[in-house]
């Protein structure tokens, strides 16, 4: 039964990596609405472009802050 718990693992995975690229691309357009709102409300009128680009700006910073381990620095021996 090895090979069948390989090809169990290996759909679970497709799986995972499907749904976590799903949750990307929501969060990276709850972070378009985000910034243009904020911006309306600051009362500028940014291209899309901008919009774009300080999302995806702001998205790669939550993924990068989120993959790293903060308390693994407070363990650190001085």
């Amino acid at each position: 039964m090895g090979v069948l718990d390989s090809f169990g693992i290996l759909a679970a995975s497709i799986i995972t990596a499907l749904v976590m690229l799903l949750f990307a691309v929501l969060s990276f357009f709850v972070t378009v609405f985000i910034v243009q709102a904020g911006a309306g409300l600051a009362g500028y009128s940014p291209g899309a472009d901008f919009v774009v680009l300080s999302a995806a700006i702001l998205s790669t910073g939550a993924i990068v802050a989120g993959a790293s381990p903060v308390s693994g620095l407070a363990n650190s021996d001085q």
